[in-house]
Formats: C-alpha cells, sequence, structure tokens
C-alpha cells in the first residue's frame, strides 16, 4: 500500500486544504496535477514540491468552465500516461441568512460546489472506466450532514456532493472505481474570506481560528484513503475540532 507514483489531480490547490494535501502526497511519491485560479500560487506551490523532491505541474484551472476541468485531467494523461486519483476540492462558502437574499452568492456556490464537482466527474469518469479502476474523492463538510442558520444554502451544495457521491459509489464499484467524501468541520484555511456578511465572516474567522482543525489534518484524511488496497473504499470521513460542538 504505497502512494508512489499515483497520479492524483487536485482541484482548489492553491491554498488550503488542496495546498496541504498537494504537499502531502508528494512527499509521499505521488504524481500531482494542480488545478486552481490563482497562477501565482500554483506556481510557488509546484516550486516547492520540486524543491522537495516532489513531482508536480499545474494548470490553471476554473472548476465552474467544464472545459478547463478536462483540460486539467488531460494534463494528467498526457503528462503522466494515467489518472489514479480525482480530488474535488475547489469550493466556496459565502454563508449569510437567507433574508439578506446573497443571490449571487448563492448561484456561485452552486456553480463551484456542485457543478464544480461534476465536471470533474464527467472529465475523470471516462479515463477510469478505460484503465479499469480509481478513484474520485470529493471535499464535502460537516454542513452536508447537519444545516444550521447563515448555512441553508451552502449546507444544500454539501449535501448534494454527499449524494452526487453516493451514487457515484453504487453506480461505479463494479468499475474499480472507488467514490469518497472527507467531510471536515471548523478548519483554519482561507474559506471564511469568502464571506461578505461582517459579523458571520468574523465569528467564522475567530472560531476556526481558536479552534479549527489545520489544513494538514484534512490531508492526512485523504492521503490514509488514498493508501488503501484496491479493494478497500473508504466512502467517507468526517472529522471535527473536538471541541466544536455542531
Amino acid at each position: 500500500m504505497s502512494l508512489t507514483d499515483k497520479v492524483v489531480v487536485i482541484t482548489g490547490a492553491s491554498s488550503g486544504i488542496g495546498e496541504a494535501t498537494a504537499k502531502k502526497l508528494a512527499r509521499k511519491g505521488a504524481k500531482v496535477v494542480l488545478g486552481a485560479r490563482r497562477e501565482e500560487r500554483l506556481d510557488k506551490l509546484v516550486a516547492e514540491i520540486e524543491q522537495a523532491g516532489g513531482q508536480a505541474v499545474a494548470q490553471v484551472t476554473d472548476v465552474t468552465d467544464r472545459k478547463q476541468v478536462t483540460s486539467l485531467v488531460a494534463l494528467a494523461t498526457s503528462k503522466f500516461g494515467r489518472l489514479d486519483v480525482l480530488y474535488n476540492n475547489a469550493g466556496l462558502m459565502p454563508i449569510s441568512e437567507l433574508h439578506l437574499l446573497k443571490v449571487d452568492e448563492w448561484e456561485k456556490m452552486v456553480d463551484v460546489n456542485i457543478k464544480g464537482v461534476l465536471y470533474g466527474i464527467a472529465a475523470a469518469l471516462p479515463v477510469m472506466q478505460q484503465q479499469g479502476g480509481g478513484q474520485i474523492i470529493a471535499t464535502d463538510s460537516v454542513a452536508g450532514h447537519v444545516v444550521h442558520p447563515n448555512t441553508a444554502v451552502y449546507a444544500g451544495t454539501k449535501f448534494a456532493v454527499r449524494t452526487i457521491m453516493e451514487g457515484l459509489r453504487q453506480e461505479e464499484g463494479k468499475n474499480n472505481i472507488r467514490s469518497m467524501i472527507v467531510s471536515p468541520g471548523a478548519v483554519e484555511t482561507e474559506l471564511y474570506s469568502t464571506i461578505t456578511d461582517e459579523t458571520t465572516k468574523q465569528n467564522t474567522y475567530d472560531s476556526e481560528r481558536s479552534i479549527g482543525l489545520k489544513a494538514e489534518d484534512i490531508a492526512n484524511a485523504v492521503a490514509y484513503a488514498i493508501d488503501q488496497p484496491d479493494n478497500v473504499s473508504i466512502n467517507e470521513i468526517l472529522l471535527r475540532p473536538t471541541q466544536q460542538p455542531m
């Protein structure tokens, strides 16, 4: 059971969980293919991985554009010859109460959090079916299990991801394609920065910085799921900070 030479595509790779996972997997010998919107951050990450002896390539990718997601997967197969893992990690969390009517933000969450995952699946499935197996992972959330004020739309997108990935598991297990979601609670990342309601933003920031998990904690969970034999499918990892009540 080794990550050595596994080809892993990661979206949302320029910061937070995606960046931590890229570094973690590269240190364990995986070949990582990184997608995100911020080119400078991607270039810096690739340089850091290569300086540490790892293998990485990157391509600017907006997951709301299906062609760009398909192109990222094509980069993996052209560069390394196969696709072992797709990690649909890109996501937005501009949470707010519904009465504030932040409809543009609702639409962005649907586009990134749901459609972005679907575009990744659409790009990866034909490749994995042809090669006889693979693994698709998505970053879900505790909000995909529990709803509370401010999170109605965000939680809705994460419930959707949870449902989509379970359907994928049921349909593609026969093709040796494994499906898994990782559902973190509060994590100390940049995700809070997409919140435009200032009170909610500050409360979220304070919570994440006081009790939140580190991005590396999620990276460890993803690495564990990948580093299992092909007959073992870890379908979900739910992890919270010890002090998080919900």
